[in-house]
């Protein structure tokens, strides 16, 4: 029996690579959001169940208020994770600005009815 496959043939079965996979984690989905509402795309209310403690008051100090001066979208280019115990996920993001990058970190808490929740949030610049 050969072990072959037949010539241009692609298996679709094959592990989804790296960047899908990072992609699918709760701080990639925490990014996305908080990016969202820190450019002013969603309104701050749209966290408001998915954070905690002084997490919603950063963000709100750091969400602009008003209309946005036209300029480049804020972009995310890259989010990383670490844990430091279990659920706990303490997070990073690099942010495009048109050329320029900025950082963001945050800290997500799994909560025991299982669901993450922001705890703690920082940007390094602002996003316009």
């Amino acid at each position: 029996m050969s072990r072959t496959r037949p010539a241009g043939r692609r298996d679709q079965r094959r592990p989804p690579t790296a960047p899908r996979a990072v992609r699918l984690g709760p701080h990639y989905w925490f990014a996305e959001r908080l990016l969202a509402v820190l450019s002013g795309l969603r309104p701050v209310h749209a966290m408001l169940g998915h954070t905690i403690g002084p997490a919603y008051d950063q963000l709100v100090a750091l969400a602009p208020v008003g209309p946005q001066a036209p300029g480049p979208r804020p972009v995310l280019r890259h989010c990383g994770r670490f844990h430091p115990c279990p659920g706990v996920i303490e997070a990073f993001a690099r942010i495009g600005v048109g050329e320029r990058v900025t950082a963001m970190a945050f800290r997500l808490e799994q909560g025991p009815d299982l669901r993450w929740r922001c705890a703690a949030l920082e940007l390094a610049g602002p996003l316009t």
